[in-house]
């Protein structure tokens, strides 16, 4: 099938694009590269011995929004990663997060009315919980007022495509709420490529490790977790895209059962700040230069799936470590710093 990948060259989208190459589906990708690199597009062609059809376009502009898809009109599904994703720069910068995920987001839904069957996957996060009342967190906890103008942007997503399914049942999506990505492609041809400082653990985490920055600040250690760090619930980018190319298939197969479905993505397991930096420093061999800096404003407690309704209803599950995922994170570090890919100032 024909598939279109927006923010396709970005963390995320890269490793779906080539997970969907490797099921045999024709990719097409949609990037600003405002946050991504065109010798990504490189990687993955490297890697499934295939390039995807690219279009440099930034989806805030909608006549270009609509031009493209007057030219494509025969796109069978669309995977919509591209948005701004870092919690404390929408605390800085609200209005850009709010024309950069919603905006966008409206144009690509006006375009997919115009067709007779669109299937839609919109890349949600657990943001849109804010601090759960109770873990792990479930697609039926209460969705709280957003910790960030990022959780929002998710919020207001997914109510957007709500009421666009219901009144349009020819359009069929569904809204994946992943918690926090990490890794890269075993091959170390692609990964998290952050442009300026990391707003991630951890490239944050690789960068520090291979000298790049001079130390890691964990944000508050009073947290009431047991280290008194963050906990967060790491899932692999691999195991991420998988779970994308399923999403799409299933509404592809017409085996979705409402025009608008939910699922949460991750582990199931939460692990803290410190664990992270620990389970790295084993799995590399590698000091990591660290300080407690003080609470980031914008960042919950604790925060991990109930992964059932994937695990049972999609017929997915999380397979990756997150051992493997940080080796693979040093790996992909390693490889930028043999100037596969340009450093990042």
């Amino acid at each position: 099938m024909k598939i279109l990948v927006t923010g396709g060259l970005g963390f995320i989208g890269s490793h779906t694009a080539v997970a969907l190459q490797q099921k045999g589906h024709e990719v097409y990708i949609i990037d600003n590269l405002s946050n991504s690199s065109l010798q990504v597009l490189e990687g993955i062609t490297k890697i499934t011995i295939s390039s995807p059809n690219f279009t440099k376009l930034d989806l805030r502009n909608k006549e270009a929004v609509s031009a493209y898809f007057n030219v494509h009109s025969d796109i069978d599904g669309v995977i919509h990663f591209a948005a701004s994703k870092a919690v404390g720069e929408s605390v800085q910068n609200p209005l850009l997060y709010y024309e950069n995920n919603l905006n966008t987001l409206t144009y690509i839904l006006q375009e997919l009315s115009k067709m007779e069957n669109a299937n839609f996957i919109f890349s949600s996060s657990c943001t849109v919980y804010g601090q759960a009342d109770e873990l792990p967190i479930t697609e039926n906890a209460p969705v709280k007022p957003a910790e960030s103008p990022y959780g929002n942007t998710k919020q207001i997503g997914e109510e957007i495509i709500r009421d666009t399914t219901y009144i349009n049942s020819n359009i069929k999506a569904i809204a994946l709420r992943y918690f926090n990505p990490i890794g890269a492609h075993p091959s170390a041809e692609i990964g998290e490529l952050p442009i300026g400082v990391p707003q991630n653990l951890i490239p944050f985490i690789t960068q520090t490790a291979a000298g790049h920055r001079e130390i890691l600040s964990v944000f508050g250690n009073d947290y009431p977790t047991e280290d008194g760090t963050c906990i967060r619930d790491y899932i692999h980018v691999m195991d991420l895209a998988e779970a994308h190319v399923v999403a799409i298939e299933r509404l592809l197969n017409r085996k979705n059962q409402s025009n608008f479905e939910i699922f949460n993505l991750g582990t199931g397991k939460g692990n803290s700040v410190l664990e992270v930096i620990e389970t790295f420093e084993k799995v590399t061999q590698t000091k990591l230069a660290y300080q407690i800096a003080n609470r980031r404003e914008g960042d919950v407690i604790e925060a991990y799936a109930n992964t059932d309704k994937a695990n049972q209803v999609l017929g997915w599950k999380a397979k990756l470590s997150l051992a493997e995922a940080l080796e693979s994170a040093w790996k992909w570090q390693q490889k930028i710093d043999q100037n596969k890919y340009p450093n990042k100032k």
